[in-house]
C-alpha cells in the first residue's frame, strides 16, 4: 500500500489499486476524527461506515494514480496444491 495525503485537508491514508475500478483505502486513523468531510456527516448524525467516500480524497487518489505514485498491484491467488 501506499501513502496518500489528501490535497483538501492533509488527512494520510494508505492506498492499494487492484484494478481499474478496485481501490483500498486503509485509514490510519479514525475518519471522522481526521477528515472535515466525515466529521460534519458524524454530527449530523451518520457514522462514517455509511458515508460511501469523501470527494477530495477520492480525487486526490485519482490523481495519484494517473501520475504513476500508486502502481495497479498485480497480485493472485495462491494456485490450488496439486492432488495428493
Amino acid at each position: 500500500m501506499q501513502p496518500v495525503k489528501c490535497s483538501a485537508c492533509d488527512t494520510r491514508v494508505l492506498v492499494a489499486k487492484y484494478s481499474e475500478i478496485h481501490t483500498s483505502v486503509q485509514w490510519l486513523s479514525e475518519a471522522e476524527d481526521s477528515c472535515p468531510r466525515f466529521a460534519a456527516s458524524a454530527e449530523e448524525g451518520r457514522p462514517s461506515a455509511f458515508v460511501p467516500s469523501c470527494p477530495p480524497l477520492r480525487e486526490t487518489i485519482d490523481a495519484a494514480v494517473r501520475d504513476g505514485l500508486i502502481p495497479e498491484s498485480r497480485f493472485s491467488e495462491p494456485a490450488p496444491l496439486p492432488a495428493p
